[in-house]
């Protein structure tokens, strides 16, 4: 994971949207109850959300509709979400206080360096990555966030048995995570019953990014895969 040491290149571009007055309220009211700020050494997740319970992280929650959909539906579990756009963060701390959850935890620091500096090893058991940027000039490829490093970081993070779920609506990235994703047999295990796509999570809010893309015609691809434990057969 020599690659991710410096990180040269980052997934993302800092965006200055506008933000909400509600949107500063919270983040100025609520972050000290959710938020969790960056410094590169580890989190002790069960002292950062006050329980021990499985986590889910998402990472780039764009508005946080999907993550505070999952925080109410699944109170038995924590879920921390990362987000560099501070108007997402807004409306998420929003959500949260509006619905009374307090099993959602939110970072606005580059996902990469979060996993990589404060993420413990097999602390989570569930990671989603939900429309990424696709960069879609092939130029851009480069930046794409689902690369070999990225999942062998994320791989070294999830717990034997958590899973691993992507989506997009950029056929040629959906082949490309396909593609790494396959060539790591010995990390995770593709869940698809026919080797490749899953069918569309009946739970999953649609994202901001996916009702764009369905107005524009494009179709979705869905992949899950299950960390598997050191040694085991990606087939066993």
């Amino acid at each position: 994971m020599n690659e991710l040491r410096n990180r040269p290149i980052r997934s993302f571009v800092m965006r200055t949207g506008r933000m909400t007055a509600g949107q500063t309220r919270a983040i100025d009211e609520l972050w000290p109850k959710h938020g969790v700020e960056y410094s590169p050494q580890l989190l002790a997740l069960d002292a950062v959300f006050g329980r021990a319970a499985p986590c889910t992280l998402e990472i780039g929650f764009g508005n946080g509709e999907h993550l505070a959909a999952l925080a109410t539906a699944h109170p038995e579990r924590n879920y921390l979400g990362i987000e560099v756009h501070r108007p997402g963060v807004g409306h998420l701390l929003l959500l949260a206080q509006t619905r009374n959850l307090t099993n959602i935890r939110a970072s606005t620091h580059d996902a990469v360096e979060v996993l990589r500096d404060q993420i413990a090893p097999g602390a989570l058991d569930e990671v989603l990555v939900l429309f990424p940027d696709p960069w879609h000039k092939k130029r851009h490829h480069k930046r794409r966030l689902i690369q070999p490093p990225f999942v062998e970081l994320v791989a070294s993070r999830m717990c034997a048995g958590g899973v691993l779920r992507l989506a997009t609506d950029w056929e040629e990235y959906a082949l490309q995570m396909l593609e790494v994703l396959g060539a790591s047999k010995h990390l995770f295990a593709n869940l698809s019953p026919t080797g490749d796509w899953m069918p569309r999570p009946d739970e999953r809010a649609p994202t901001r990014f996916e009702k764009r893309g369905a107005r524009l015609g494009h179709g979705v691809w869905d992949l899950a895969f299950r960390r598997i434990s050191d040694g085991r057969e990606a087939g066993a």
